[in-house]
């Protein structure tokens, strides 16, 4: 908490922050998603295993659900304007934000599975994914994790 900051003025700034934090996440899901709508209609699509296709489904998925997840938070935003909502709403949109982000990881990796798969076979393309796999959940879930067990929460103010 900020030195002399309201209980008000914490959730202002928390959720400009976590908003924010959305800004730096949504291109990257975006751009994923419309890389992955794009798939199907390459020439050589068709000739994929039926493996493939099912990871292809599920990531298409998984980007589809981070992107509306992402967003989330800035359409009830907008919608709720103005309705003296703003503390549950950050609460809400922070668990939006970690689902979101993990269904991003799931996307990345799906995606790193299905090129790799297609391109060098599919155990190349299995240890890649799962590689892909052990790095997103260290640094966005485990490690977060460790560090939120051995710190303490800030005191609500009032």
């Amino acid at each position: 908490m900020e030195e002399n900051e309201t209980k008000q003025q914490r959730v202002d700034r928390e959720l400009g922050e976590l908003l924010n934090e959305l800004r730096v996440a949504l291109p990257g899901v975006q751009v994923l998603f419309a890389f992955l709508l794009t798939v199907p209609f390459q020439q050589h699509f068709q000739h994929i295993t039926s493996f493939l296709r099912n990871v292809y489904q599920a990531t298409l998925l998984a980007s589809a659900l981070a992107v509306i997840l992402l967003i989330s938070p800035a359409a009830q935003h907008r919608l709720l304007f103005r309705r003296h909502d703003k503390e549950p709403m950050l609460f809400r949109f922070n668990r939006y934000a970690v689902a979101g982000l993990v269904c991003l990881g799931a996307a990345l990796t799906g995606s790193v599975l299905l090129v790799t798969s297609y391109l060098f076979g599919d155990l190349h393309g299995e240890v890649t994914a799962a590689v892909t796999a052990a790095v997103f959940l260290g640094l966005w879930v485990a490690r977060p994790l460790q560090r939120r067990r051995v710190t303490e929460p800030d005191p609500d103010p009032e």
